[in-house]
């Protein structure tokens, strides 16, 4: 097969270049009398020209179906794309011609017939006064010099060569470009910039406590928030990442949700820098590696796309093949760059492994059950469950995270949220179409400003007996050792300007001074330091905030007894994410009513805590969220349809401490100032980050007309960080 491909190339480029030699003999196995003499060598190349077109359409296509020659793609009309019918009659995809066309191509594709009238698309942020008002595409007037389409047809022909064959082993990743901040000008300021420093803070529950009094359960708030990214260096300033796309093309696909799908793929391969390198597994009843991981070069952006828009839906889901291929592409490349992500989407249960774990007891893949999750996750590579690793291997194979999206209502909630917990990913629940480049948009924000690796946080008792009792980090791996001495948690990657914050509860002894010493007036609870490796320099760093020390008088003043609003607010979250939890283990067993009870206690809790009464932004997020699952849990039939993946979706973002999608919206708060609401709820209060809300106005500006899109960029955005 292989070999046809390159006599087949090979015959392209001589028939292509007859231009200047006319008498080139056509390459071995093709037959003399299949080459068309002409003195016109321009008729002898639109003569092989249209037969290649339409060996490709046949292969490609059904009966009478037509096809763009340049994604290979359906040009059945209402589906969404806008077709250009050329002088010479030839049809194509508007965007795939005008894309050729940018590229300086200005001959048709197919019969080489040099064109009068190009089809030409405005740039998204340029108002064209010619444009047809809402700066979509027209038909521009142009009068061409003869080029070659040589070279596009060339590259098309290679894509098409790799899609057909897929190697035994993943090991053609296209090497890593050199790293851009050590090959800058050294007395460039960007050279010389070194990064900002994370930030570490620790504030104990309470000012003071008696000297007379003992604690068991005292706390301990400490947090740590990631620098920005600079403007003028975003694409020094971050590491590069390796990302592996694994996308469902299953049957249930077809249509809008397939058509949306690529637009979402597209926006994230126009938003990779090309330090950063891409590959797209598609998978229905099996998986195909459909692009090798590349560099997002010019050329690898494009040919990315050609890739996505060549995706047609047909089979089943077998979601456990399709994540084996992904790991294989991540675990056998040659190169590596600093960061390596899977993004996973389905809108289906795994039809081809589920039936076999769960034996066809329920239509939603009832992997609510823990054994039957166990089992399931049994499936997967090591590399994204840890817990399947072979005895002895323990340490040797780094985690790759999978961020799971599950589409629309009748994905598997149980499952995607498992495999993302297992591997160290998020999963976000996308019940409207309309967002799924939006919620591809947040991930992606996220993943693109990667300033701090393999972040580790220690915490050691300084005082004879204080001692760690337990550390609540959620999905973090943390560990307490020395007799209760020091704690530790491993936080991994941080996204520029996120923020995690951990509740370490100590035990604080009574001060007692024997006849003649001086009583002591402070006690010292904790030193706090936190390790990681810079994204930019690869260099570790070290950094410690002050010592947390708490003050012992013999009374207490008022402002004593005031807790730490900071403390109470990280309390009142965790206490809300364990209260989502447990009604979600009640829902599954059918007791929606005890459910809704325990979502109701944990509301009362929360309004009557310090920091709701304070007006506090994260309580009342925190508020409307557990009235939203109640909503969701109305009945087992509306649980099912969408309160499941809702709930889930949310423990996944309390769990890591990072945003996700939920239900209809990418985010989970107020991201611009509106007529209507308390003041106080303005903002960003959740997990959002900066980058992630900007790459998300990014995709939904795209879709909105200039008057919209001026109409928004007009409005006021008040941007506040979580506090603290």
């Amino acid at each position: 097969m292989a070999g046809s491909w390159r006599k087949l190339k090979k015959y392209l480029s001589l028939k292509l270049s007859s231009h200047s030699d006319p008498s080139l003999p056509p390459p071995p196995g093709i037959p003399r009398n299949d080459v068309v003499r002409s003195p016109s060598s321009r008729s002898s190349s639109t003569s092989f020209t249209s037969r290649l077109s339409r060996s490709f359409s046949t292969r490609s296509s059904k009966p009478g179906e037509k096809t763009c020659a340049i994604c290979l793609g359906n040009l059945t009309t209402r589906q969404g794309q806008a077709i250009f019918a050329a002088e010479c009659s030839h049809s194509f995809h508007f965007n795939c011609i005008a894309s050729s066309v940018r590229h300086g191509n200005r001959l048709c594709p197919i019969c080489r017939s040099q064109w009068r009238d190009i089809p030409f698309q405005a740039p998204a942020n340029v108002g064209d006064p010619q444009c047809n008002g809402t700066g979509q595409a027209r038909v521009s007037p142009y009068h061409p010099t003869p080029e070659d389409f040589h070279s596009q047809t060339t590259r098309n022909l290679q894509l098409l060569s790799y899609q057909s064959r897929e190697p035994h082993h993943f090991s053609d990743d296209e090497s890593l470009v050199v790293n851009s901040a050590e090959s800058a000008d050294p007395t460039s300021p960007v050279s010389l910039f070194r990064p900002q420093l994370v930030t570490v803070k620790a504030l104990p529950e309470y000012p003071a406590i008696t000297a007379s009094e003992s604690f068991h359960t005292f706390a301990v708030l400490v947090g740590i928030k990631a620098p920005a990214l600079l403007d003028d260096a975003r694409l020094l300033d971050r590491a590069p990442i390796d990302l592996v796309v694994v996308l469902d093309v299953s049957g249930s696909m077809a249509g809008s949700k397939l058509s949306l799908l690529k637009h979402a793929a597209s926006f994230l391969i126009q938003n990779l820098s090309p330090s950063d390198r891409l590959s797209i597994v598609s998978f229905s009843s099996t998986a195909q590696r459909i692009f090798h991981l590349r560099r997002m070069s010019d050329n690898g952006r494009e040919d990315a796309c050609l890739a996505i828009n060549s995706l047609k839906p047909s089979g089943g889901t077998n979601i456990v093949e399709g994540l084996k291929k992904g790991v294989r592409v991540l675990e056998e490349r040659r190169e590596q760059n600093p960061v390596a992500s899977i993004i996973l989407l389905s809108d289906g249960k795994d039809n081809y492994n589920c039936d076999n774990v769960n034996q066809r007891q329920s239509s939603h893949c009832a992997s609510s059950n823990p054994r039957q999750v166990l089992e399931y996750l049994n499936l997967l590579p090591a590399s994204i469950c840890p817990s399947n690793r072979d005895s002895g291997d323990e340490g040797r194979r780094v985690i790759i995270p999978v961020h799971t999206f599950g589409f629309g209502k009748d994905h598997d909630s149980t499952a995607m949220h498992a495999i993302s917990d297992a591997s160290g990913g998020t999963f976000s629940f996308i019940e409207s179409l309309a967002i799924v480049q939006d919620a591809f948009a947040m991930c992606i924000g996220g993943l693109l400003s990667v300033v701090a690796l393999e972040l580790r946080l220690t915490v050691k008792s300084v005082s004879p007996g204080v001692h760690i009792k337990s550390i609540p980090s959620g999905k973090y791996s943390s560990e307490i050792c020395d007799q209760g001495q020091q704690g530790v948690i491993n936080v991994g990657d941080l996204y520029a300007e996120e923020g995690k914050e951990f509740l370490i509860y100590l035990t604080v002894p009574e001060l007692s001074s024997a006849e003649g010493e001086e009583r002591m007036e402070k006690t010292s609870l904790l030193d706090v330091m936190c390790s990681y490796k810079d994204s930019v320099s690869k260099e570790v760093v070290q950094v410690e905030c002050e010592r947390v020390e708490i003050r012992r008088p013999v009374v207490l003043s008022p402002m004593d007894m005031i807790v730490c609003l900071d403390v109470d607010r990280q309390r009142n979250r965790l206490w809300v994410a364990e209260g989502i939890a447990e009604a979600q283990r009640m829902a599954e067993t059918g007791n929606l009513e005890g459910a809704k009870a325990v979502l109701a206690q944990r509301r009362s809790t929360l309004l009557s805590s310090p920091s709701a009464q304070a007006g506090d932004g994260l309580c009342n997020w925190l508020e409307s969220e557990l009235r939203e699952i109640r909503e969701r849990m109305a009945s087992m039939e509306l649980y099912e349809q969408t309160g499941r993946a809702y709930v889930l979706s949310g423990l996944s973002s309390h769990s890591w401490q990072r945003a996700t999608t939920r239900g209809h919206s990418t985010t989970q708060i107020t991201l611009l100032n509106r007529e209507c609401g308390d003041s106080r709820t303005r903002g960003v209060i959740g997990y959002e980050t900066p980058t992630m809300v900007g790459m998300v106005t990014k995709s939904q500006t795209l879709n909105l007309t200039p008057t919209q899109r001026s109409r928004r960029l007009n409005k006021s955005c008040s941007f506040n960080p979580r506090s603290g």
